[in-house]
Formats: C-alpha cells, sequence, structure tokens
C-alpha cells in the first residue's frame, strides 16, 4: 500500500511523467511495461474517427462507407478531431485470398476494390484504416487472417495507401498461438512495409475469461499491456463492449474498470483501448455522456461505432464538446487514475500537461446523489481554486470542495486549478430533485425513485455553497408534471455561508390517474452574490411512475414490467433470450416465462396487492447447443429490498420451484446473477411465473 501511495501521489503533483495505478500495481514476477516503439509519434494523442463493426455489422459496402466519410465532414465531425475511418471485418471476398496469395475485397460490397475507396476518403481529409487477424485465416471462425503472410498483407495495405490497421484474434485464439509472439511479427511486418508508409497499428485480442471461457491469462486481452506498449499505438484491453448494434452502460463500466488496471502503460503514442464509443446503441443520453467523459479522461482512442448519420443533435454535441476532447487529447498522454475507493459513487483525476487537473465524479447508481472531494486530494495546492466544468462551460471558484449533484448513471467534469485574481463567482450546487419518502415509507439510498398513482412523496433539493464567500436569499422552486402538486415545507435561509448547506423540501402528491411511464421533476434554485445579479441554476430528476398493480390471477411476464436488463440483447417474454426457441429446462417446454441472460434485473410494482408468486427457474435448454462451458446462474426474488428467495448457483442440470408469500410487498425484484464465473453461456430463466394479486 505505502509503494501505492507514493506513485499516486507522484502522479498528482506532477512529479511522474507517466502515471501509476492508485489501485492497481504489477503483482511480483509479473512481466514489466516494455518501452513503447519508436513510431509513437504517429499517434502522439489518442487517434478519434469511425469504425463500421457496431452500426453496419458485417458487411459494409463501398457506398455506406463514403457516405460516413461525407457525413463526418458535414456534421463537423471532421473537424472535432473524427479523422480515421476504419473498414472492420467482412471486406474480403468469400475466398479471401488470390491464387498469388494477395487480399481480395468482396466485390459484391467494394465493386472498385479498397484502394479507390481509400483515395475517396483521403479527399475528404480524412484517414483510412482496415482490419485484418492475427491469426490463419480459418472458415467459420473468422473473416479473414493474416498469420503466414503478414509481410504481404503489410504491404498490401499500405499500397493501398491505409494509415491504420486493426488486428484482431478470432483465429489466432482458434488456432492456439501466442498474441505476443504473433502480434509482434505483425508490428515487425507493418514498420517494414515495402512502401515506407507509416500505419497506425491497433492490437486488437479480445479474448477474456470468463466472457469468451477458460484461457491461459497470456492469451487474454488483460495481458497485451505488457507488451504492446513497445508495438502498437493502441491495444484493447477487455472483450467487446456490446454487439452489433447494441452497447449498453453496465458493459461500458466493465471496460473502463478493465482498461483503468494499467495506466502505467499509457502515455504519449501508445494508449489502452477499452473499445469503441456507444452513442443510441442502447445508453440513454445521460449514460452515453458518462462513457465519453470515461473514455476522455482514460486517454482512450475515440473510436464512434454508432452509424453517425442517424444520430440526434445531442449525441453530436457530445461527441463534439471542445472541452471534453481536449482534456482526452491533452499532450500529456496520462491517463486517470481513481481516488479514493471503488463504490456507487467515485472520483478520478487526470492530470494534464499545464498542471491542470481533470476530476471525474461518477455516479454509477439509479439515483440522483451530490459528490465531492476536496483539491487537495487530487493533487492541487492553495486556498482558492477555478473550477471549469467541461460540460456546462460555467466557470466558478471553490474554497477547496469540488462538489457536483450527479444523475444517476451520470458523470460530472471538471478542469482544476489555482484560482488568481479577483474572485470569482461561488461555486454553488443546486442539487437534483430527489425522492426520499414515498407514503411515509424512505426510500433506500441507490434505488431509483418510483412512484405510483395516489402516493404522496416527500422530495427534497440539497443547495450547497463551496466557495469563499456567502450567497444571499436562497430559494428553490419545484416543477411537478400537470395534475401533480408541490407544496413547499419550512422556510428558506436567509443566507448560505462558505462550505454550508440548505435542504428545500417539498410534499409531491400524484393524482390517482397520473400516467405510468418516466416524469420529471424539475427544481429552479436562485442566490444573490455580491456584485452580481441574481444567479439561477436549474436541475432535472426522471422519476419512474408505476404502471398499474396486477389484479387476480396472473401470468406475470404477461403483466407490463417498470424496467428489465437483461445481460446481453433484452430480457425476453415467453421464450429463452433472444426469442430464438421457446422456454425448455432439461427437456420440459414451459409455455410462458420470461427469459435473460446474466446479469438481469426484471423489477414489478405490486402495490400491496398480492399475496402468492409461483415460478420454475433454472438454465435454458439452448445452452446445450453451444458448449460445455459456463451456463450457471444464480435466482432471487427481491421485495422491497428484502431477499424473499435465493436458488443458489444452478447449472443446466439444475432448477428449482419458487413458491413465496408477496405480502405487503410493493416492489418485486426478479434478480439473476452470474454466480461468480461470469455471464458466458448464461442463458437464465424465469418459467411459469405466476402471481396471486
Amino acid at each position: 500500500m505505502k509503494r501505492h501511495l507514493t506513485v499516486l501521489l507522484a502522479l498528482l503533483t506532477g512529479l511522474l511523467v507517466v502515471p501509476a495505478s492508485a489501485h492497481a500495481s504489477p503483482a511480483a514476477g509479473t512481466a514489466a511495461v516494455t518501452a513503447p516503439a519508436p513510431q509513437e509519434a504517429l499517434s502522439p494523442t489518442p487517434y478519434m474517427g469511425w469504425n463500421t463493426y457496431y452500426a453496419l455489422g458485417g458487411d459494409p459496402t463501398e457506398a455506406e462507407v463514403k457516405s460516413v466519410a461525407d457525413y463526418l465532414v458535414s456534421s463537423g465531425l471532421r473537424d472535432a478531431g473524427y479523422q480515421y475511418v476504419w473498414i472492420d471485418g467482412n471486406w474480403a471476398a468469400p475466398t479471401p485470398r488470390s491464387s498469388a496469395g494477395d487480399l481480395v475485397p468482396n466485390p459484391d460490397q467494394f465493386p472498385n476494390g479498397l484502394k479507390p475507396l481509400v483515395d475517396y476518403i483521403h479527399s475528404k481529409g480524412l484517414k483510412a484504416g482496415i482490419y485484418t487477424d492475427a491469426g490463419p485465416y480459418i472458415p467459420g471462425k473468422c473473416g479473414l487472417g493474416s498469420h503466414g503472410y503478414y509481410q504481404r498483407d503489410a504491404d498490401q495495405f499500405a499500397s493501398w495507401k491505409f494509415d491504420a490497421v486493426k488486428a484482431d484474434y478470432l483465429c489466432g485464439i482458434a488456432a492456439n498461438l501466442d498474441p505476443k509472439t504473433v502480434y509482434t511479427e505483425f508490428a515487425q511486418a507493418l514498420r517494414n512495409n515495402a512502401s515506407k508508409r507509416p500505419m497506425i497499428f491497433n492490437l486488437c485480442n479480445p479474448v477474456t475469461s470468463p466472457d469468451w471461457g477458460n484461457y491461459p491469462e497470456e492469451q487474454q486481452s488483460t495481458h497485451s499491456w505488457t507488451y504492446a506498449p513497445a508495438i502498437a499505438q493502441s491495444w484493447r484491453t477487455y472483450t467487446d463492449v456490446g454487439f452489433v448494434g447494441e452497447i449498453k452502460y453496465k458493459d461500458v463500466l466493465r471496460n473502463y474498470d478493465a482498461n483503468a488496471r494499467h495506466p502505467e502503460a499509457a502515455g504519449p503514442g501508445h494508449f489502452n483501448d477499452p473499445d469503441y464509443l456507444g452513442p443510441e446503441l442502447g445508453m440513454t443520453d445521460e449514460e452515453f455522456r458518462t462513457q465519453m467523459t470515461l473514455w476522455s479522461v482514460a486517454a482512450a482512442p475515440l473510436m464512434i461505432g454508432s452509424d453517425v448519420r442517424k444520430l440526434s443533435k445531442t449525441s453530436l454535441d457530445i461527441l463534439e464538446d471542445r472541452d471534453v476532447v481536449a482534456i482526452n487529447q491533452d499532450s500529456a498522454g496520462v491517463q486517470a487514475v481513481r481516488v479514493g475507493p471503488a463504490g456507487t459513487t467515485e472520483t478520478w483525476v487526470k492530470r494534464l500537461a499545464n498542471g491542470d487537473r481533470a476530476v471525474v465524479l461518477l455516479n454509477r447508481g439509479d439515483s440522483p446523489a451530490t459528490l465531492t472531494t476536496k483539491a487537495s486530494s487530487v493533487g492541487l495546492s492553495g486556498h482558492r481554486f477555478t473550477l471549469k466544468n467541461a460540460w456546462t462551460d460555467q466557470v466558478t471558484e471553490s474554497a477547496g470542495t469540488i462538489s457536483a449533484a450527479v444523475p444517476a448513471h451520470g458523470a460530472a467534469l471538471f478542469r482544476v486549478r489555482p484560482a488568481t485574481g479577483k474572485p470569482g463567482v461561488p461555486h454553488v450546487v443546486a442539487g437534483l430533485p430527489q425522492v426520499t419518502q414515498v407514503g411515509g415509507d424512505a426510500v433506500p439510498a441507490g434505488t431509483a425513485p418510483l412512484v405510483a398513482g395516489g402516493d404522496q412523496a416527500r422530495v427534497e433539493v440539497t443547495v450547497r455553497n463551496d466557495g469563499a464567500q456567502p450567497v444571499f436569499a436562497p430559494r428553490v422552486e419545484l416543477t411537478v408534471p400537470d395534475g401533480w402538486t408541490a407544496r413547499p415545507l419550512g422556510k428558506a435561509p436567509k443566507l448560505l455561508s462558505s462550505n454550508h448547506s440548505a435542504t428545500f423540501a417539498f410534499t409531491v402528491t400524484l393524482p390517482g390517474t397520473a400516467a405510468p411511464g418516466s416524469a420529471a421533476l424539475t427544481a429552479s434554485t436562485s442566490y444573490e452574490v455580491i456584485g452580481k445579479r441574481r444567479l439561477r441554476q436549474e436541475t432535472t430528476t426522471a422519476v419512474v411512475v408505476a404502471p398499474a398493480a396486477p389484479d387476480g390471477d396472473v401470468v406475470l411476464s404477461h403483466h407490463q414490467w417498470i424496467s428489465g436488463t437483461s445481460g446481453w440483447m433484452s430480457p425476453t417474454v415467453d421464450q429463452s433470450v433472444g426469442g430464438w426457441s421457446p422456454i425448455s429446462m432439461l427437456g420440459k417446454v414451459y409455455p410462458t416465462g420470461i427469459g435473460v441472460a446474466s446479469p438481469s434485473t426484471v423489477r414489478y410494482y405490486l402495490g400491496d396487492q398480492c399475496s402468492r408468486l409461483t415460478a420454475t427457474v433454472g438454465i435454458d435448454d439452448a445452452v446445450r447447443n453451444v458448449g460445455p462451458e459456463g451456463g450457471t446462474s444464480a435466482f432471487q426474488v427481491i421485495g422491497d429490498g428484502q431477499v424473499l428467495f435465493d436458488s443458489g448457483v444452478l447449472t443446466r442440470d439444475d432448477i428449482r420451484q419458487v413458491d413465496i408469500d408477496l405480502t405487503g410487498v410493493r416492489v418485486l425484484d426478479l434478480v439473476v446473477g452470474d454466480a461468480g464465473d461470469g455471464g458466458y453461456n448464461d442463458r437464465a430463466n424465469w418459467a411459469g411465473l405466476n402471481a396471486t394479486c
């Protein structure tokens, strides 16, 4: 621990050029990080661009790639830094090599070949990337493979004038190759290409246990950091962040955490790669803003996975935000480290080249929270600090506390430096409206707020002043949906002194006819600052209004749930997850139920109206057609935060019967965990899910 604290202090105070992890370091006996390759100047800061895979899947075409290249220019994404147009897998012909051994593009997708397409991309002021695999071509395992042809393929990519090459490992792992050996050989071939053309090398080994099964550590993505900095400009640090057309927030956090294990491996010209950005592929705008925040402080390559032509203005604004991109592109190339413990809320800090700190306040939880840290904790000294909110551009001054009201699944991002000159506007945090009680019962911390028609709820807004000067006459007004009422409780204070806070409370009443779905509570916070006009901040929290509770003997899987998550895809009604087959366990088919992949939570509103739940839980027979690995899960039924049923670990050869009392339960959660071995092959079923209400 002493070594960890010493290197973290050195990082935060600027004594080290290369960062060290605040929470992870190489274990004794593991390989040290190798010196970066001389060609690191190819990408002194993380490269930025777009890749075909998540948006276009396995069959990109010349027309689609040209269209995206055009849009990168017209939308302003190119000028924001997104320069690389990267053609991913399945671009080659069904027989990927000619009789002479050259790679052949699929004529149905690229009727003019790749060279004219690369020329077109270059004519737009963009750069071009291409894909291959480090293993040998094995039909059915990968679209093509370069093993045995490294120099020939490197020369061919260079002759087509590509600027970057991504090397996958699908056939590499199928052929049981050593990734360090073959990637080093391929990197050497790229450097020695006959055209002497500089090409970025993205080392893309996605093999990760337990997600892929059981593999030796040296064959996994989590081992690449030990050798990749010497041979590549970037290297994948975990498995894929999603599937074609689908990138979820939980997997974004998973990949970020894995990527954060070895920040010492990153630096100018060589970067850890947690995979691609996924706006509008399964995340809310808030969740994608969080991904952009985390990828930026991680000094990660910013490669867009979505079809940019279909993105909303909100997504484009997030991608193009100058202050956020500038943090990612900072010349020091330092990767953020966590300050303090891991948990639902966290602080991450990245030292910037000019001595500033980029500070992230991350809220992984399902309810809004006000998060804080100290300037001294992120390596800054002094009595006054300027805080620039990278997302809102608001500039304020703090007496030493860095804080923000952060939505559920959100992240605040500040650029912090010691303040100089005249005092600035005090840093006042207008809290997000928070439901703290419903019907007199406290809402458990960290849970998503849930109300129903006819409910009466207590809503609180906490306002804090972190500036050195007081603010006067603070006021909060709460706006609620039509038909709802909000009644203030108590009196507002006359002032907020430095480092003090005040909580404004309201009683909110819903009509019995309140429509189910999402509703907004908006707080308008205002206050006076000496020498300034009355300042105002507006904050909004979304609350879930529950659907009507079930009535009678119901098939619960046919009743509207509040929310449903699945480890991959979405919960599937009356079929195994994915919808490809009926629910089946131990050879018996069940006509009703819910199919999910771990981890999963399906939430229902019961409103204290039900008395009994029955079901059969287990692993779907579909796993028997995939392989012997994985296929273990644990099932829990949770009522109002209390565990009512726990199956223990179930394999594909086990089922359990559920028969529990639901008396008094308002909110029911059906939870499936991965049983501690990851979600590989975990196709889980809630079969015959019946409730008596």
